[in-house]
């Protein structure tokens, strides 16, 4: 299997605006983002299908997105943090979460918005020094 664009941001071979990582996971800004501060979670096993994940690991990652979810919605004014599990743009399980008002902003067919470098450091710094 060749190595998948989150596998290549892992081994650090692409640049991220990461947020936190762990043994087994990464969550870093979406360079393409819904909104300020959506965020993926990713596995570092690299496994096509979500629910090809082990158990042990498929739980993990909720509660790993969990705290970064609570972090975004401490620094990015939204009602809530939503969650999607898509699966088809990259081949290698993550999650989405997503700064939202309402549930149109879920909407992965929305147009993306568009940020300069400065403002995903600045993103990315503020939800970092988040308690």
């Amino acid at each position: 299997m060749q190595d998948s664009i989150f596998t290549k941001i892992i081994n650090k071979e692409l640049p991220c605006y990461k947020i936190a990582e762990n043994n087994n996971f990464i969550a870093f800004l979406d360079i393409v983002p819904l909104k300020k501060g959506h965020t993926l979670v990713v596995p570092k096993i690299q496994v096509d299908y979500i629910y090809d994940l082990p158990d042990k690991v498929l739980s993990d990652l909720f509660i790993f997105s969990k705290k970064i979810a609570k972090k975004i919605e401490s620094v990015i004014d939204c009602k809530r943090v939503g969650v999607a599990v898509i699966g088809l743009e990259v081949p290698h399980a993550h999650v989405h979460l997503v700064p939202i008002n309402e549930i149109s902003d879920m909407n992965f067919q929305n147009q993306r918005i568009e940020l300069n470098k400065e403002d995903f450091q600045n993103i990315r710094d503020k939800i970092i020094e988040s308690s």
